[in-house]
């Protein structure tokens, strides 16, 4: 059986996609998969087991220039892939009108989606030959799981559900590595932001702990901001950057991790390791992380200049990850 995929984004979301894919393949042995998805995120898909083929595509920066000359041939290249193979079934998990009219309603094959009521966009679902009702008032994994059990014709199973990703990369780690630990500091939104002077007396108040720390980022401003965090500890090490693959490597090494509500803290939880994600204006409700070890930490005021260091330290030891 041959599966198309339309998940496109975000990080997150991808994520929390895997383990509905988990589901099927255990469900209906020989089951593959291909996935559309967002060029940046190109490589989350290509972990699992069960996936066959990956499909970029990159709405994001074609919508700049939709009309140019070389945008069109892209898109042109990117329909032609995406109806080489007729489908068992199209899932469209992303629930969207602009993926749905984009990608969906090309692909050949029997289209299935959520329903009017259940579809974050719920015009979505009218390009969908089979609709789905998927109730809202569960967390984002297990909508989605519910989706592909509905599509597919198995049982969502009880167990909570596994990403199948983890030993990808634990095959490779580096066991000769001293112990770490992992702090995401980096967030789009500034809100999300936890003050670089809690940061910073998080890492002295671990200072005894025989753990090194490591910093990642993804852009100067974060490459600057993980420079003063490191300042004046020896045991902090700010990493060159990285693709999401040796990311992905870096945290599946780490003893545990730290990290402010940002897409690397769902890929965290996707390895399986422990982490404390810090949570202010968000609520971690129905996307928050999903997986063993997963521990909110939220602001009392909503507010992440409230969350204090030694509130954080206090949940890494009630939950022993230091």
């Amino acid at each position: 059986m041959r599966v198309l995929i339309v998940k496109t984004s975000s990080m997150g979301d991808v994520l929390h996609t895997l383990p509905a894919l988990t589901d099927a393949a255990r469900a209906l042995p020989g089951i593959r998969f291909d996935w559309v998805v967002e060029e940046g995120f190109a490589q989350i898909p290509s972990w699992h087991p069960a996936v066959e083929r990956v499909i970029p595509v990159a709405i994001r920066r074609w919508r700049k220039a939709w009309f140019s000359a070389p945008i069109k041939a892209e898109r042109q290249a990117f329909r032609a892939s995406l109806r080489e193979v007729t489908y068992d079934a199209v899932i469209d998990a992303q629930g969207l009108v602009k993926s749905a009219a984009l990608v969906t309603r090309l692909a050949a094959g029997v289209k299935h989606g959520m329903d009017w009521q259940s579809a974050r966009e719920p015009l979505a679902s009218l390009f969908y030959n089979r609709r789905h009702a998927i109730p809202k008032a569960q967390h984002a994994v297990e909508r989605t799981r519910e989706l592909f059990a509905k599509s597919l014709g198995y049982a969502r199973p009880d167990a909570q559900g596994d990403y199948a990703i983890a030993q990808h990369f634990l095959n490779r780690a580096d066991d000769s590595a001293a112990p770490y630990a992992v702090f995401l500091h980096a967030t789009t939104r500034d809100d999300k932001h936890w003050p670089e002077t809690h940061w910073r007396e998080l890492i002295s108040l671990l200072a005894d702990s025989g753990l090194r720390i490591k910093l990642p980022w993804g852009a100067p401003h974060e490459e600057a901001r993980a420079k003063r965090l490191a300042e004046g500890f020896e045991y902090v090490d700010v990493l060159p950057r990285m693709n999401l693959d040796q990311i992905a490597r870096v945290l599946a090494g780490a003893k545990f991790v730290v990290s402010v509500d940002t897409g690397l803290s769902h890929l965290t939880a996707a390895l399986d390791r422990p982490n404390i994600t810090l949570y202010g204006p968000t609520d971690p409700g129905l996307i928050g992380g999903y997986g063993k070890n997963q521990i909110a930490c939220c602001s009392p005021s909503k507010l992440l200049v409230d969350l204090s260091a030694s509130t954080v330290l206090e949940a890494l030891n009630s939950n022993n990850f230091s």
